[in-house]
């Protein structure tokens, strides 16, 4: 039987049609469907349960060494507070999972990893703890995302919890929303303005109800937010990265810290990066009709399969058939002409720039952690 989140009654009594997601039933999308709840979240505030992801803090005098050995990224120098989005990587320079890691205190971090990964993550986590850190799963929180242009606004109007001096990829600690100890974190998984606010989960649906009481909010299910997150050019763990793929195929180098040599797999992907990957993860743009799906072939002009699409689908805020797939790094230029084959037709394409739109998330010049420039972030 397939798990629920504590809004599991909260997205029924809405109408929302569920499905399975990572061993959970999860709404797909309320009455308004895909496309409006897509142009809402760009335009006003979208509400997400993405309660079924992992949370866990990691503390102790060893946290530091553990993470930058789990992590190719750098975390002496964090300041606390700050958020770094990362990947786990195997001893083949594979990723794990890709997740949010972000330094409460000197030595305690709160994670957050993604749902289908969550035993896996955990496990991996645990086999390589050393004796000076804790490892403690939040598996009694819920998660919420409010994102969109809107969302600091009804934060606000709601719950009077100020946002306005918190910046990108940071977070306020020990909040009191209906009187209840939350973690506030403003980053998401759109590209908007927004928040993934961590609750107790016998409060998630006394807040989620209380949000969506506020004109400017309306729910959004996970259809919706799959295709917010491939305009932004966001790989999702599974599809667009795995264990086979390497942060210097997926386009991640820039996780990498300059004075972190020694994590999992570090021989491979420094390697890898010192002589330039074979393929890389790139955006794909088609120039006719039809919508290309994941598994699509991508082929040349010689009509020879160059590699396939890892994620696809139709951008309602380009009106336009995208994806993300690995081509040879000869294909990789942003406006290189291909083809991608739709049932057994060839539609023209090409290689493009990511994010296929522009981010809008807010202070991104003060915190610079690449996730928009790059095109990743946590999901």
């Amino acid at each position: 039987m397939a798990e629920r989140t504590p809004l599991y009654d909260s997205h029924l009594a809405l109408g929302a049609k569920t499905g399975p997601f990572a061993g959970y039933d999860m709404p797909l999308y309320y009455k308004d469907g895909v496309l409006q709840e897509h142009l809402w979240t760009r335009a006003q505030a979208g509400l997400f349960d993405v309660s079924h992801m992992g949370q866990a803090i990691v503390e102790g005098a060893g946290a530091v060494s553990f993470l930058e050995r789990i992590t190719p990224s750098s975390f002496q120098n964090k300041p606390n507070g700050r958020a770094q989005y990362t990947v786990l990587t195997n001893e083949a320079g594979g990723i794990v999972d890709d997740l949010i890691i972000t330094r409460l205190e000197e030595q305690r971090f709160f994670l957050v990893f993604n749902a289908g990964c969550k035993d896996k993550d955990i496990g991996w986590m645990k086999a390589v703890l050393p004796d000076g850190a804790s490892f403690q799963v939040l598996d009694t929180r819920a998660l919420i995302a409010l994102q969109g242009p809107k969302a600091a606004e009804a934060l606000m109007s709601v719950f009077a919890v100020d946002t306005s001096a918190l910046p990108y990829m940071a977070i306020m600690q020990d909040v009191d929303i209906a009187g209840a100890h939350c973690y506030v974190s403003r980053l998401g998984y759109t590209g908007e303005d927004g928040f993934e606010i961590s609750v107790p989960g016998e409060k998630a649906a006394l807040i989620w109800s209380a949000l969506l009481r506020s004109e400017m909010v309306k729910p959004v299910g996970l259809a919706a937010r799959d295709s917010l997150r491939l305009e932004m050019g966001y790989p999702l763990y599974g599809h667009d990265i795995d264990d086979t793929t390497s942060p210097v195929e997926a386009g991640l180098s820039w996780v990498m810290g300059k004075d972190n040599t020694g994590f999992i797999g570090a021989d491979k992907v420094l390697a890898q990066k010192a002589a330039g990957p074979e393929r890389v993860r790139v955006g794909v743009r088609l120039l006719d009709k039809g919508v290309a799906r994941e598994g699509s072939e991508i082929r040349n002009d010689l009509d020879v399969k160059i590699g396939m699409l890892t994620s696809g689908g139709f951008s309602p805020s380009l009106e336009a058939s995208i994806g993300m797939g690995y081509v040879p790094v000869a294909y990789a230029a942003p406006g290189t002409k291909i083809f991608v084959t739709v049932r057994g037709r060839n539609i023209a394409a090409e290689i493009a720039a990511m994010p296929f739109v522009p981010a809008r998330t807010k202070s991104m010049k003060k915190l610079d952690t690449g996730i928009e420039k790059k095109g990743a972030v946590n999901g």
